[in-house]
């Protein structure tokens, strides 16, 4: 696999929307094996773009299963003591509460979505005296009707409009803050790739608000497929997780 950064920065324009929507696509039917067509179920708890890795045909592969729960029969969730992850993708009920579920996945999911389709890392810089977290920019546009702000200006207008705006409308669904309002990724799936499905109206996300240089989160929130060579620690008020190089 070839390992660069086409999401963000000079390269974000090489990747067109037909490819960013196969790589949507491709996760979330990956998610699918892990949580329902495996033998055994697999909740990542740490789904992240440095964890998407791209073949050389953009087929994505989810990596890194370090931190991942495993379950068999029909159990899909547990309460666990010693909360990992990356802040920024961890699902809030994880977060806070310890809460594992095939739901904290579909919460990391929706932020991978909108990352790739505003081109927007998911978090803070230090230099900024004031920024907007990603939910925030992309809530605040989805409610104004000015939803053509939320997709990245690299892609100059050559999508097709209402997938974009499906895929904004689904990752906006799976960041819910309630778990049980969230959709399954296999109803993920059919949003995706059906033609006619209505989509409920999304309620507003967790984590919602306004940073700036003095509040903010740090967390490993690294280049898509960049197998970073060092990354931060992040934190939480019962664990603090180093994330050691690969």
């Amino acid at each position: 696999m070839e390992r660069t950064s086409y999401l963000y920065d000079e390269k974000r324009g090489k990747l067109a929307w037909d490819t960013r929507y196969k790589i949507i696509c491709g996760i979330a039917r990956g998610l699918a094996y892990l949580h329902d067509e495996s033998r055994i179920k697999v909740i990542h708890r740490d789904l992240k773009p440095s964890n998407i890795l791209l073949e050389m045909d953009m087929n994505p592969k989810i990596s890194d299963f370090g931190l991942a729960s495993v379950f068999e029969g029909d159990h899909t969730k547990h309460i666990t003591r010693r909360v990992a992850g990356t802040y920024g993708y961890m699902a809030p009920e994880y977060a806070v509460l310890g809460h594992v579920s095939t739901k904290s996945d579909v919460f990391s999911f929706g932020m991978i979505i909108l990352e790739i389709v505003t081109g927007r890392r998911n978090s803070v810089s230090s230099e900024t005296m004031m920024a907007e977290h990603l939910l925030t920019y992309v809530w605040e546009n989805w409610n104004r009707g000015t939803k053509a702000e939320i997709v990245d200006p690299s892609l100059h207008y050559n999508y097709s409009e209402s997938e974009v705006l499906k895929c904004v409308h689904i990752g906006l669904l799976c960041v819910q803050e309630s778990p049980s309002d969230r959709p399954g990724i296999s109803n993920v799936i059919l949003m995706l790739v059906g033609r006619s499905t209505t989509l409920p109206a999304p309620s507003r996300p967790a984590f919602l608000f306004r940073l700036n240089n003095e509040n903010h989160v740090h967390g490993d929130l690294n280049d898509l497929l960049d197998d970073s060579n060092k990354s931060n620690p992040s934190f939480n008020k019962l664990t603090i997780t180093e994330f050691e190089p690969r």
